[in-house]
């Protein structure tokens, strides 16, 4: 998962891009890119955090009204320098671009462009695969004249791209002298907003971005989503140019709801902080059901993802809601963290347990996922060790039994809690008394009861293994596992 935003405006944009990754560091802590232009590119990358790559020296150097930008934490390619988005191609005209999603065949694109299309690709990553896909649509031998003819040439590389890519993709590009462009895969799996900012002369500035949560604070209006299979273009003089080239089953991805996205986040018109108040309403009613005669003491989240859905959790079975773990703001996501060890030793870094509001009570935990269990297991020892009588613990999420292949880091079935083990072996994994999940209807009716949003159907891949993109087969998926596995092999031996 990574966050992606571009903006075309009447004045340098560098600042705002900077801005705009800051609102979406949350979406990645790995890494950070922004690439501006005017006549050529400008271009600063690193590993870290935002504040930490970017120096006022960096951001002098990066003039331009058009730019993109990125932070990213990686489910596809290496970790070196070269791998850090934005990318950037110099024919034709120039084009740099920013990608939000996976590719499940990336590989066979990049055989079938390195050997029948002679380019070269400098990365294992997928991003870059899709950079010289468009950069080859757009290849022309005749003149292109004006906008609305670039935009035919445009729809066109996208198109192309439609036909041969398998996967989730929200991408920005800037190009060199032609404007912003803006398109979304045709499942809308990876969210992509749009957004306006009106000056007193008439300007006009556009915005891009995986989520609405930087427009207030920088001015921008939320005009609307990137539709599935639609592609946006925005010449330089500020004409817009749109199209929705295919029309597909809408499936974006449930985990932006139920974890990814910011709460304050407004995505195909469903907010997520609502949506994560339903979730936890629904999940109070199965814990009615299934637990008539249990009632805590206590609801505490582990937050910070989960504190709204404990919230509204602990509001319908009337108990005391509590924020009995204190988070420490600086320790990154342990969702990310790439082994096991230092994922356990950061959840004891990053959470400390309030021992007034545990000791001698029956506390139940809600949290949003159970990935692995090693962040569950660690938070229940923690809890008892400050003298909670009895544990029960609740996910918002139903059990996640299969990998993610279309851009969040959920890993192959081997490393799943729930892909080879029942509920009763996780409660007793986790030590807790008591173990709830959410139903997988449950949480699509508190997704989609709301919004004018024309989702066909969540993707929950990772919930059913039901994948809407690439044509993933048990052997497909056995393959794509043992890519991954040699992956992060690799990676650990790379520099950083």
């Amino acid at each position: 998962m990574c966050g992606i935003v571009g903006i075309i405006g009447s004045q340098p944009v560098a600042a705002e891009l900077y801005d705009s990754l800051i609102h979406l560091q949350h979406r990645g802590q790995d890494a950070a890119g922004i690439i501006t232009c005017n006549q050529r590119f400008h271009i600063h990358k690193g590993h870290g955090l935002v504040r930490e790559i970017f120096a006022q020296d960096d951001m002098d150097q990066l003039t331009g009204n058009l730019g993109v930008a990125h932070t990213r934490y990686p489910t596809a390619g290496g970790y070196s320098e070269q791998e850090i988005q934005p990318f950037w191609i110099c024919a034709p005209y120039g084009i740099a671009m920013a990608h939000n999603g996976n590719l499940v065949n990336k590989t066979q694109l990049a055989e079938k462009l390195c050997k029948t299309h002679l380019r070269h690709l400098n990365t294992s990553s997928d991003s870059e695969v899709l950079l010289n896909l468009f950069a080859d649509g757009l290849t022309t031998k005749h003149a292109i004249n004006t906008s609305a003819e670039f935009f035919e040439q445009v729809c066109q590389a996208v198109t192309s791209i439609f036909n041969q890519a398998e996967g989730s993709y929200s991408i920005i590009a800037t190009i060199i002298g032609k404007g912003l462009v803006a398109f979304r895969d045709p499942h809308g799996i990876r969210p992509l907003v749009y957004g306006e900012r009106q000056h007193e002369n008439g300007d006009c500035d556009r915005i891009f971005a995986s989520e609405t949560t930087m427009f207030y604070p920088l001015g921008f209006s939320n005009i609307n989503n990137v539709k599935p299979g639609e592609v946006i273009y925005i010449d330089e003089h500020g004409q817009v140019f749109k199209r929705q080239l295919t029309q597909q089953k809408f499936s974006p991805c449930v985990f932006e709801y139920i974890y990814f996205s910011r709460p304050d986040a407004k995505l195909d018109d469903i907010s997520v902080y609502r949506a994560r108040l339903r979730i936890g309403q629904n999940l109070a009613k199965l814990w009615q059901k299934t637990y008539p005669d249990t009632l805590p003491d206590v609801v505490i989240p582990a937050p910070f993802t989960s504190n709204t859905a404990a919230l509204a959790f602990a509001n319908a079975i009337g108990v005391r809601y509590s924020e009995g773990l204190y988070k420490n703001p600086f320790i990154g996501r342990t969702f990310i963290m790439s082994d096991q060890q230092q994922r356990k030793r950061s959840v004891r870094y990053k959470l400390v347990p309030q021992e007034t509001e545990i000791r001698d009570k029956k506390v139940l935990v809600v949290d949003d996922s159970i990935v692995r269990g090693t962040t569950s297991r660690e938070i229940v020892k923690m809890v008892r060790e400050f003298g909670a009588k009895e544990i029960y613990f609740a996910s918002t999420c139903p059990p996640i039994k299969f990998p993610c292949f279309y851009g969040i880091d959920i890993p192959t079935r081997k490393e799943l809690i729930a892909a080879d083990k029942t509920v009763e072996e996780i409660r007793q994994y986790l030590q807790v008394d008591k173990l709830l999940y959410q139903t997988i209807e449950a949480l699509e009716e508190a997704i989609t009861r709301k919004g004018d949003h024309h989702i066909d159907r969540p993707c929950m891949a990772c919930l059913d293994g039901c994948y809407i993109s690439g044509n993933i087969n048990p052997k497909k998926m056995h393959a794509m596992e043992q890519e991954r596995h040699c992956h992060k092999r690799k990676s650990v031996k790379e520099p950083t």
